[in-house]
């Protein structure tokens, strides 16, 4: 009996124990796991990405300028008119123009009459010249007064070319078909192109096609290539998403407060006519894209415990590699492996030791993150 009374008691105290123990590790494993913000490594797609602003515009922007100067006497065009190529868009005063027009014509009859006279007076005096009724000097010239007044028609004829053109150019043309984006003139307007061609018109070829022209960082134009698929949003239409192309890198950089940055312009098919010039665009450019990969948080790749931070602060990973802490059963296990593309939120990792499912730290509880004892240590109460 006594014996039988002994094997019952310890089963007792080895079922209290058993129980206590398993009590006091679940307690301690929820209590541990409660020290630390934990995200599920998944299996999903995952697009790279690079983003910028840019400005919408017009494929072909012609503009329209005048060779002349002069007031603004008449207007045939005005914003957003359809305009041909040839057609008329304005007209200068063409008063000076059509004076200047009239003494070159004079100058020419002029000349003409000098150089009638001037062959005649030639052609009398050659058989006087050969009789030796005139010397040789007076010979001379006669002929010299002839090439003089030949030489004086062909200025004469090349002013009066000139005013001619002059008087054309008053006449404003478009050069191309399109649509007219600005005009800076109105009439009555004096127009002066002494130093540089003013600019009177815009006009866009063809705003069924447009383009963007965005500035992206050094940094990230090398992930940028011909042909890659662009999308875009505008603020005027801020629930719709649009497409276009990338169609060159421009090569000229451009630097701001040390900051480089390319020009990268992007194709744009507006059919509908609905994105205007000058719009601003937010452009996203997918650089890379991977289906059915094991995805970690950014935020774990971020993530190194208190002691991680002082022990192995000297530690460096190899170029392309990250690491990640595993929360399995109250334990951390920090697991390297290598990284891939990312969408600023999510990140391609590959190790053997993790696996889709696992919970990974994102960060620490302000509680424990301000413990100066080791993360691994745990607490009976």
């Amino acid at each position: 009996m006594q014996k039988k009374r002994k094997v019952i008691i310890v089963l007792i105290v080895v079922v209290i124990f058993t129980t206590t123990l398993i009590l006091w590790r679940s307690f301690s494993a929820r209590e541990a796991n409660s020290k630390y913000h934990t995200e599920t490594v998944v299996l999903g797609d995952v697009k790279q990405a690079v983003a910028a602003s840019g400005t919408l515009n017009p494929v072909i922007l012609v503009n329209v300028g005048t060779q002349v100067s002069g007031t603004v006497q008449k207007m045939y065009a005005d914003y957003n008119d359809r305009v041909k190529e040839k057609q008329v868009l304005l007209e200068l005063d063409p008063t000076l123009f059509k004076a200047a027009l009239g003494q070159s014509l004079a100058q020419v009859n002029k000349a003409k009459a000098n150089l009638d006279l001037a062959t005649a007076n030639e052609t009398r005096g050659l058989p006087l010249y050969k009789q030796n009724f005139i010397s040789k000097q007076d010979w001379d010239q006669l002929v010299q007064a002839r090439k003089v007044a030949k030489a004086d028609l062909e200025l004469a004829t090349a002013t009066m070319a000139k005013d001619r053109a002059n008087l054309n150019y008053a006449t404003i043309y478009s050069p191309v078909s399109g649509i007219v984006v600005n005009r800076t003139i109105d009439v009555g307007q004096t127009v002066a192109a002494s130093f540089q061609t003013p600019t009177l018109f815009q006009i866009a070829q063809d705003l069924s096609k447009m383009q963007i022209d965005s500035s992206f960082a050094e940094a990230d134009i090398g992930n940028i290539r011909a042909k890659q698929v662009v999308n875009f949003t505008v603020d005027a239409y801020p629930n719709r998403n649009f497409s276009g192309e990338v169609k060159q890198i421009r090569l000229n950089p451009t630097t701001q407060q040390n900051v480089v940055t390319y020009d990268v312009v992007v194709t744009v098919d507006n059919k509908d006519g609905v994105l205007l010039p000058g719009m601003t665009a937010y452009v996203n450019i997918v650089t890379a894209e991977k289906k059915n990969v094991m995805l970690v948080p950014n935020a774990a790749l971020r993530f190194k415990p208190k002691h991680e931070r002082k022990e192995k602060e000297h530690v460096l990973l190899k170029p392309g590699f990250g690491t990640v802490f595993k929360l399995d059963n109250a334990k951390l296990t920090a697991i390297t492996g290598k990284v891939g593309i990312t969408d600023n939120r999510n990140t391609e990792f590959t190790s053997e030791k993790l696996h889709v499912g696992d919970q990974v730290v994102v960060s620490q509880t302000a509680e424990n993150a301000t413990n100066t004892t080791s993360t691994f240590r745990l607490r009976v109460f």
